[in-house]
């Protein structure tokens, strides 16, 4: 008896790991399916001004997501959800590499100060405005009791609020209705998608990973030989900046965000400069001993392949070092 029972739980395990499996590998191939798209059409509008493939590939993501929305009815689809371990260890590595790859040393060396300021200091700016900004309006009751409030003010003409100067007149009305419908509309799509509530750590995510601006827009508008300096300051700034916001998210996820205090807060501080420091070190560790094996066996001279796979994979053994003692 208890030997079919255990049987039965293996069947039913072993259902839920293949319906994962297949989950992911639809959502992978149907994602690689979507880049594909972007790649190909970004290079048929190459040559027009009014389109690039960034916007390109920002209307293909659009247009998926709200066929994604009316085809399950306002509610969130999985289609597109996958592990971070899969994002972090096999996505995220070729992008970061990439991006070093193509910054012009000498641009960047010159200009490190300014870059540094923009793309690390910035961020840090950059989250803790997002970071509060999310704390106050993607408070669903919060959000709806403060419109509320803003329209019985002007609609009472501050006789119930003495000490609040308001001048409510049909302008102002009409912006606070189409404020309050606009908030009343945002929040009723989020409950369709089921999300659920949002706690202190899905905020500072949040935080992190939308301060991670993308500069390929602005590096597409601007011309590398009539502007040298601005390019490289967006460019360096690009590159940093997704950095620092990677760091910067492996720093939150490192503590226990049920009680924050100025103690936990100075703690998220002192680790991300400490991962911030030792993963720069360590990359450049991997790359001074790469480059170090590479001239001194010439390896080149014999293999071409030899070199370049020699390059990728011990830029990669270096991410991974870092990621597998929790640097990264």
């Amino acid at each position: 008896m208890a030997f079919g029972m255990e049987a039965q739980q293996l069947v039913r395990l072993g259902k839920v790991l293949a319906t994962s499996d297949h989950a992911s590998v639809v959502s992978i191939n149907l994602f690689v399916a979507l880049i594909c798209g972007c790649i190909v059409i970004g290079h048929l509008l190459e040559e027009r001004r009014w389109m690039n493939e960034s916007i390109t590939a920002l209307v293909i993501g659009v247009c998926t997501g709200v066929l994604i929305l009316l085809t399950t009815k306002g509610k969130s689809s999985h289609i597109f959800i996958f592990s971070e371990d899969l994002f972090f260890i096999y996505l995220l590595p070729p992008i970061i590499f990439n991006a070093g790859f193509q910054v012009k040393k000498k641009q960047f060396f010159r200009n490190f100060m300014t870059i540094m300021l923009f793309g690390a200091v910035g961020t840090l700016i950059s989250f803790f405005i997002i970071f509060f900004g999310n704390l106050l309006l993607i408070d669903y009751q919060y959000a709806v009791s403060l419109y509320s409030d803003a329209w019985t003010i002007g609609r009472q003409q501050t006789s119930d609020y003495p000490a609040i100067n308001c001048d409510f007149d049909a302008y102002t009305g009409i912006q606070l209705i189409l404020t309050k419908v606009a908030f009343t509309w945002a929040i009723q799509l989020l409950r369709n998608m089921d999300i659920g509530s949002l706690d202190i750590g899905d905020f500072l995510a949040v935080g992190a990973i939308f301060s991670a601006t993308d500069s390929v827009c602005t590096l597409q508008v601007l011309n590398q030989d009539e502007t040298p300096l601005l390019y490289s300051l967006v460019f360096g700034e690009g590159v940093v900046n997704d950095a620092t916001s990677v760091v910067l998210f492996n720093a939150i996820q490192n503590f226990d965000h049920a009680h924050i205090d100025a103690i936990i807060i100075l703690k998220i501080v002192v680790d991300f400069g400490y991962l911030f420091l030792s993963s720069t070190l360590l990359g450049a560790f991997g790359g001074l001993l790469s480059a170090y094996i590479i001239k001194k066996l010439y390896i080149g001279r014999h293999s071409t392949n030899r070199e370049v796979a020699l390059m990728i994979l011990m830029a990669y053994l270096s991410y991974m070092l870092t990621e597998y003692s929790s640097v990264v």
